[in-house]
């Protein structure tokens, strides 16, 4: 199986994820978007010399793994195209910050150190806080929270246009290297000379599968914007979850509770 068919298949198995009934993917897309945007907001508005408070944020994702039936393994795994440009940023902290802050058992930690540790912490767990909102809210739910605070439809749109384009435009270049290897079975990989005609013809195969879809979207009376999903009400489960997790946030931020962890 091609790496193109192997992404499309983890993609098919991510929107079999959205599509579960369990308690995260009940509730309503505009409380699990306001919540993700605060966890980042809260674990980046941490100092940089400060790991333990970091350190204590993965609550929130041990339990929405938990509850959402996810395995963090796989999370990670999926995310691995962009966790380790997260650890690059950290790793390179060190070389710029050379300040003593702290002894442990005879070493001295550095400002480098420390908020190197701090770096890799927030981005993998902001992360794998994306991976937990997309793994619990289908595309379109996602869409229709966007709207709901007014994002400009055009963007929206945009959005969920990839969305459902990502499978159309994977198959085709799926073709195209079956295609390329039947012709060249005793090449490994693309010869560099290829690389220009491949992607040329894909990008004119795209444009004009493009065209057809708009041209069908327009005669089915398509106006600049979708329908992103039903019209959903607010909950008295989605409000608790959604305070309760602002309290614990804010306990975490801004009072000494974890001073008795530190």
């Amino acid at each position: 199986m091609s790496k193109i068919q192997n992404n499309l298949r983890e993609v098919k198995k991510l929107n079999e994820l959205q599509q579960r009934e369990g308690i995260l993917n009940g509730l309503h897309p505009v409380v699990k978007l306001v919540t993700t945007i605060l966890y980042i907001l809260v674990l980046v508005s941490f100092p940089k010399y400060q790991v333990v408070p970091c350190f204590v944020m993965c609550i929130y994702l041990i339990l929405l793994f938990s509850l959402g039936d996810l395995s963090i393994r796989d999370g990670i795994r999926r995310m691995k195209l962009i966790l380790p440009l997260v650890c690059v940023v950290g790793i390179f902290n060190p070389f710029f910050d050379h300040t003593p802050i702290t002894r442990v058992g005879g070493y001295v930690l550095t400002g480098g150190m420390l908020s190197m540790l701090s770096l890799m912490m927030k981005g993998i767990y902001a992360v794998l806080a994306s991976y937990l909102l997309i793994a619990t809210t289908s595309i379109e739910d996602i869409c229709y929270a966007l709207r709901w605070f007014h994002v400009p439809k055009i963007l929206v749109t945009v959005i969920l246009l990839i969305d459902r384009y990502f499978f159309i435009l994977g198959e085709e270049a799926g073709r195209m290297m079956d295609a390329y290897k039947l012709r060249a079975p005793k090449q490994n990989g693309i010869h560099y000379k290829a690389w220009g005609p491949l992607v040329g013809q894909w990008l004119l195969r795209s444009m004009d599968r493009a065209e057809m879809v708009y041209e069908s979207m327009s005669l089915r009376g398509f106006q600049g914007e979708f329908r992103y999903g039903k019209r959903r009400h607010f909950r008295w489960r989605d409000f608790v979850y959604l305070m309760a997790w602002v309290m614990v946030f804010w306990l975490l931020r801004f009072t000494n509770i974890l001073e008795w962890i530190g």
